[in-house]
């Protein structure tokens, strides 16, 4: 099953490879949901599948990037 994110980025880090790093650096799998991304900021909601202690993690490893990091398990992650 996947773990449902929402993600919020704040203007400096708009035009980082985030995703890339999810995938290469905790070894992930990334599913983009939903977003929207302008200069000033961005969204996502994400279905993350992979090993629990990497997605932990890379949900530590976000928020200290300064990613604002919500879990929705209601998000139907089919949707």
């Amino acid at each position: 099953m996947a773990t449902i994110l929402c993600l919020n980025y704040p203007p400096a880090l708009v035009n980082r490879p985030v995703m890339a790093s999810l995938v290469s650096n905790f070894q992930l799998e990334v599913n983009i949901l939903r977003a929207q991304v302008t200069r000033e900021e961005g969204w996502l909601v994400v279905a993350i599948n992979g090993d629990p202690r990497k997605i932990s993690e890379a949900v530590k490893w976000l928020a200290g990037e300064g990613i604002e990091v919500t879990e929705n398990p209601e998000l139907d992650a089919d949707t």
